[in-house]
């Protein structure tokens, strides 16, 4: 028995969150490594193509997917990009800042990610695409 319950539709949806959230950062690893072998572009612009590519696959398949809202919203897509950037910069902020205070990569990248991660789905869940 654990110690928080979670709403079955929650489970359902952070699972799903997950699954989108690993395909993101797949596409965006296969998008910066097909740039940067491929091609003489400059590895600065390969990742943010890459990183914006692994950005709309998440906000498309955590629309259809994840929260299921079928509606065609470009106020939502404009959200979503809005909570990108936000967690983008906590992201950056929290691994300065563990990397600063412990001098622990892995650590600092788990605790930027972790968080970030925790931000996302509840940004998205109660406020890009929340239910009516």
């Amino acid at each position: 028995m654990g110690i928080i319950k979670f709403d079955p539709k929650i489970k359902k949806q952070l699972l799903r969150f997950v699954c989108v959230g690993v395909l993101a950062v797949f596409v965006d690893f296969i998008v910066y490594f097909m740039f940067v072998e491929l091609t003489d572009i400059k590895y600065a612009v390969a990742k943010f193509i890459s990183f914006f590519s692994g950005t709309i696959v998440s906000y498309l398949i955590n629309k259809l997917w994840t929260f299921e809202q079928k509606q065609r919203s470009p106020k939502q897509f404009w959200m979503f990009m809005i909570l990108y950037i936000i967690t983008l910069g906590v992201n950056v902020t929290v691994n300065t800042m563990v990397l600063s205070i412990l001098k622990n990569t892995l650590l600092a990248f788990l605790c930027a990610t972790g968080t970030s991660t925790i931000l996302n789905f509840m940004g998205q869940k109660y406020w890009v695409f929340k239910e009516n």
